[in-house]
C-alpha cells in the first residue's frame, strides 16, 4: 500500500481542538480502499469536538473523495522511537474498520 496525499497528511486538519492526526487508507467494502483519519485532542479540549463537526471541517477544505469516512479519536497516536507515527501497526489494526460496511 502506497501513501496518498491523504489529506495532505492532515496539515490542514487545523481544528482547535485536534492536537495531532494521521491518516492511512485501509480496505472498504465498495471502494477498495479508503482513508481513515486518526486524532488526538489538545489537552482540555476532549469533549469540545465530535466526529461530525471534523468531517465537515474537512469538508470546507478538500475535495469529496479525500475526506474520510471516519476518524477514530485515540488517547495517543502511536508512535516510533524515533517520534514517527506507526501508520503500519494502524493499519493492520484497523484493517476491517470498513469491511463490515458500518465503518462507513
Amino acid at each position: 500500500m502506497t501513501e496518498t496525499s491523504p489529506l495532505v497528511t492532515v496539515s490542514r486538519l487545523a481544528h482547535p481542538a485536534v492536537f495531532e492526526a494521521c491518516v492511512i487508507r485501509v480496505p472498504h467494502v465498495k471502494w477498495d480502499e479508503r482513508p481513515l483519519a486518526f486524532v488526538s485532542w489538545k489537552e482540555g479540549a476532549e469533549g469540545t469536538a465530535g466526529k461530525e463537526e471534523l468531517l465537515a471541517f474537512l469538508g470546507e477544505r478538500f475535495v469529496k473523495w479525500w475526506i474520510p469516512d471516519d476518524v477514530v479519536v485515540l488517547k495517543e497516536i502511536p508512535r516510533t522511537s524515533v517520534g514517527k507515527f506507526m501508520k503500519r501497526e494502524l493499519r493492520g489494526q484497523y484493517k476491517d474498520h470498513y469491511q463490515s460496511g458500518d465503518g462507513a
